[in-house]
């Protein structure tokens, strides 16, 4: 009979452990979750920022090719003349 006790006492505080376990692990889990969503908000805010960045960045080769650098003058003119096309197209939209 003292042995169905210990038996039943021994199963009870692995149970307990385990129900412990159990309980950091969700701890730890909702914390990770918390985590993963800061990092994914800072990812999107990054990659914003990338794309602003690379805005200027594009704004300024341009500029800096209409302004006489020979290293992007070719890309400019070929900008500008997509302006061009983009405006007929609007003025020809609007003419009908």
């Amino acid at each position: 009979m003292s042995e169905l006790v210990e038996i039943v006492g021994s199963l009870e505080n692995k149970i307990s452990k385990l129900l412990h376990r159990v309980e950091q692990l969700q701890q730890a889990k909702l914390r990770l979750e918390e985590e993963v969503v800061v990092v994914q908000k800072n990812h999107a805010e990054t990659k914003n920022s990338l794309i602003i960045w690379e805005d200027k960045y594009n704004s300024l080769k341009m500029a800096s090719s209409m302004l006489g650098s020979n290293t992007n003058k070719t890309e400019a003119k070929l900008k500008i003349n997509t302006l061009i096309r983009d405006l007929d197209h609007c003025i020809i939209q609007l003419s009908e």
